[in-house]
């Protein structure tokens, strides 16, 4: 099942490596019991409320978040994707995000960047200082996994700076 959520002019696209089993079984994303993907969007503001996987397609239509991944093949484990998966998956992906031109391109993990980003680097996490697209700004962000070892804390605390900018850029709109 196709756990992929695109539209035009995205106010945020999250992209993960790949779907995991469990995720593309029930064809929502982030959809493993440990992963803390939507408790870590309601606790950073980027969400008013606790969304379930399940209600993962209300994100696309209230909020203009969207979701896809590098690699489109289900795995157990990140690791079990080929080169040649992840270097047909970086094409693919850039062709989405200049068609669909999200305002911000979230990478849910640090590799997820930096396998798309090639020879660019990025030091910790955040917006990078030059994006990958003429399009979006960049904005790399820890994986939301239950094996990733950071704190539930630390995670929350870098979404938030991806929340603010949210308000910020929605508060824009508004005007």
């Amino acid at each position: 099942m196709i756990t992929e959520k695109l539209k035009a002019n995205l106010l945020i696209l999250f992209i993960g490596f790949n779907p995991s089993l469990r995720s593309y079984e029930r064809g929502f994303n982030y959809a493993g019991r440990s992963n803390r993907f939507y408790k870590i969007l309601y606790l950073s503001g980027l969400t008013d409320r606790l969304f379930t996987p399940e209600e993962s397609p209300l994100l696309l239509d209230e909020y203009q978040y969207g979701f896809t991944n590098l690699v489109s093949r289900p795995t157990a484990r990140a690791d079990e994707v080929t080169k040649a998966e992840y270097r047909a998956g970086a094409q693919e992906l850039y062709r989405k995000l200049t068609e669909f031109r999200p305002t911000i391109a979230c990478y849910v993990g640090k590799g997820v960047y930096l396998s798309f980003a090639n020879k660019h680097s990025h030091k910790g996490f955040g917006f990078t200082e030059k994006s990958l697209t003429p399009y979006s700004l960049d904005f790399v962000a820890p994986a939301t996994s239950g094996l990733v070892r950071m704190k539930l804390e630390e995670q929350v605390s870098i979404y938030r700076g991806l929340a603010e900018k949210v308000q910020h850029l929605r508060i824009l709109h508004a005007k």
